[in-house]
């Protein structure tokens, strides 16, 4: 047990995170048995408000996103919870759709942590910080919470708090050291945040796993799936699509994010029994962005797109994507690819799967934990043309200075990726 001073600067946002980086004995350390008393304490576990809960493999992101937006659009006090974050802690906690401030953070850091020390128990970075955006949900009194799973679902943090709602976006074969090296291992462990006799949105374009059919019979939850229970298909005016369920037809628009994700979002909002509009689905749908799922930017001229996709079924949603981009936009004939990736990722499946889009390769490591070596990335790389870099920021710069316009530059394999890009623009402007 580690309990070691609270930071004496308590207005400095950083020195809180570093705090919580250090008070717990491993980075990941999933089970519920220190988090809830602490929850207890604090008096989150039962809030007065909607709780819609997304986990998934890929997708929670854009399912909470969107989740948020059209709630927001509905003018309802919205408390929307995610993570990773991609460039600033404050991301992760959004009220009304912005990020909250740093006093905001603190002020629930130091409530969680006389909390822990109430309970003498130590927090993971990952459980302080989750409860304490449950603390400011509670404080601004939020009428819905819609909480993303970090990692897995039955013993994550945020599986202390029952959903109203459960969204499961798909399954697939991630965190495999964490979660279980099978579909059925990895859904068992999704399907964790369902409640008794609540419903449950399942938006993988698979069969349902047994172990969430079981879930569903045991706790005589409503299963709604997707081609089973809710449809949607694209609209031959290439403007709208078509969300169809038992007794609904809405015609909506098109967003920013992928209709897997927006569907699913749109389906968990119309089983809540909240209120909400066909304007506000609408408005929340073309609110809805969310920065690297497939974001196009323009730089110096240069058409330029962020994806997070990590694993195989990620980078399988974003050849969809990119393929239906370069059908509508002709004059891109290559594309020459900013790449890095984690040590601890499928890095030879991902690559199989982009090798016959991307015609060159500008490769680097990544300055973070886990990061794939030089040589991790060439080894998969192989028989590929590739330029190697010491930093992804000198390889972006390296596509920017060299594609014409026929070529397309695609960031991609890792949040950290994207994240060196950013920082570089930043500097930049």
């Amino acid at each position: 047990m580690n309990n070691q001073t609270a930071p004496l600067n308590t207005d400095d946002l950083q020195t809180w995170l570093d705090y919580w980086s250090h008070v717990h004995v491993t980075g990941i350390d999933l089970g519920l048995e220190r988090v809830i008393p602490v929850a207890e304490q604090l008096g989150v576990i039962n809030p007065k408000a909607k709780v819609i809960t997304v986990a998934g493999t890929n997708g929670k992101g854009s399912t909470t996103t969107t989740l948020a937006a059209i709630l927001n659009a509905q003018g309802l006090n919205v408390g929307l919870y995610q993570s990773p974050h991609i460039y600033r802690f404050n991301e992760r906690v959004k009220l009304a759709g912005q990020e909250v401030d740093d006093q905001t953070l603190i002020d629930a850091f130091v409530a969680v942590d006389q909390a822990r020390r109430i309970c003498d128990l130590s927090l993971s970075f990952f459980e302080a910080t989750t409860l304490a955006a449950f603390v400011i949900f509670k404080q601004k009194q939020c009428d819905v919470w819609v909480l993303e799973v970090g990692l897995g679902g039955r013993l994550d943090v945020v599986n202390v708090i029952d959903p109203d709602v459960a969204v499961i976006t798909n399954i697939g074969l991630d965190h495999t050291d964490w979660l279980g090296d099978t579909i059925e291992k990895i859904a068992y462990e999704k399907a964790g945040i369902i409640r008794a006799n609540i419903p449950v949105i399942f938006a993988g374009a698979q069969d349902i796993p047994q172990a969430i059919q079981h879930k569903v019979q045991e706790t005589n939850a409503t299963l709604y799936a997707l081609n089973h229970d809710y449809f949607y298909d694209n609209s031959e005016d290439g403007q709208s699509w078509n969300f169809a369920s038992s007794g609904t037809t809405l015609k909506l628009p098109l967003g920013h994010l992928a209709l897997e994700n927006i569907s699913a979002a749109v389906a968990a909002i119309l089983v809540s029994g909240l209120t909400v509009s066909q304007q506000a689905i609408s408005q929340g749908i073309q609110n809805a962005q969310l920065s690297g799922r497939f974001e196009i930017r323009k730089i110096h001229d240069k058409t330029v797109i962020f994806d997070a996709g990590h694993n195989p079924h990620g980078v399988e949603f974003l050849l969809k994507q990119l393929r239906k981009f370069l059908e509508y936009n002709k004059q891109y004939t290559e594309v020459v690819s900013v790449f890095s990736m984690l040590s601890d990722k499928d890095v030879d499946s991902v690559v199989k799967l982009l090798k016959n889009t991307v015609l060159k390769w500008k490769i680097a490591p990544l300055t973070v934990p886990r990061a794939a070596s030089l040589e991790q990335l060439q080894t998969a790389l192989q028989h590929e043309t590739v330029e190697q870099f010491d930093c992804v920021q000198a390889a972006f710069q390296s596509a920017l200075a060299e594609t014409n316009n026929n070529q397309l530059i695609l960031v991609c394999g890792s949040f950290h990726t994207l994240e060196a890009v950013w920082e570089y623009l930043d500097e930049c402007q």
